[in-house]
């Protein structure tokens, strides 16, 4: 049997160029950095440029989120990062470059404060392209342990704060029909943990928050998507010692904690134009842990 020419084997990488070439010349419209003949084949880092734009994170002092405000800066966003430690905020702004970044002091469980920073970023700023809802905070044990009040400040940060944040900043975006949400949930949030049914049900919402909020506002292209994290060196890992260590990177395929640039190389994709047909989505970064 005789295989049609246009489906044998290309000759060579120099053959596979000038066809991406050609295709790319015959469609004008659909031109595109991921069409480029060069990162096609893989010859060329893809880049990503995040120039012009202004990126909000909340919780950007420290770990994830500081690795995250890292991140956006260096691809050429300006950087607002918020805290409820506002001191804290400012001197990490300044790690960020010259102009690059501005801290702000906001509990974004409080409606009134989100509200005023938000507007306060939009206007140093001239508005929001992307936000990325990082802050957390935990108060773990069993559950006939949990007082009220534990419940109340995990859920309140962690999925309140993003709730009372997107709703404010995606104003802007919707009104320039181009934005990013990327919300940091969690593992447990797929799989569940034992002594943190409060955090577990606070990440599993903000998934489900995620793929609710992208079918409203996806007319307007803006996305919302959610990045995952398994377990990562930060503070709080660093203070596990011993055979629960082993026993924790044991339970990872890739053998290794994860670190805070990890995370930030996932929010950077979904924040760029590489992603612009992902939307609802939560991209799982955790070594390989739940499968």
């Amino acid at each position: 049997m005789r295989w049609p020419s246009s489906w044998r084997r290309l000759e060579s990488i120099a053959d596979c160029r000038l066809r991406i070439a050609d295709w790319a010349q015959r469609t004008p419209s659909r031109k595109s950095a991921i069409y480029n003949p060069q990162s096609a084949i893989g010859a060329a880092r893809l880049k990503i440029d995040l120039s012009g734009k202004v990126a909000l994170v909340t919780g950007g002092t420290r770990g994830i989120g500081h690795a995250i405000a890292r991140a956006l800066a260096r691809a050429g966003a300006r950087v607002a990062v918020l805290a409820r430690d506002g001191g804290r905020a400012q001197e990490t702004a300044k790690t960020l470059g010259d102009a690059t970044g501005r801290g702000y002091a906001c509990d974004v469980a409080d409606p009134r404060q989100v509200e005023t920073v938000v507007a306060a970023v939009e206007q140093d700023f001239g508005r929001v392209d992307v936000l990325v809802n990082n802050a957390g905070t935990t108060r773990d044990n069993l559950l006939f342990r949990i007082t009220d009040e534990d419940w109340n400040t995990v859920l309140d940060t962690n999925l309140k704060g993003a709730f009372l944040v997107t709703k404010h900043a995606a104003r802007g975006m919707i009104k320039r029909r181009w934005g990013r949400i990327v919300n940091i949930t969690s593992v447990v949030g797929i799989a569940g943990n034992k002594g943190q049914s409060n955090y577990t049900a606070s990440k599993a919402g903000l998934i489900g928050f995620t793929k609710a909020v992208s079918k409203e506002l996806a007319s307007r292209n803006v996305l919302v998507n959610a990045v995952a994290p398994g377990f990562i060196d930060t503070e709080l890992t660093r203070a596990i010692t011993g055979e629960a260590r082993a026993a924790l990177i044991g339970a990872i395929p890739l053998g290794r904690l994860g670190e805070g640039t990890d995370v930030a190389a996932a929010v950077l994709f979904l924040a760029s134009d590489f992603a612009s047909y992902i939307t609802g989505q939560v991209l799982v970064v955790d070594g390989g842990m739940v499968l």
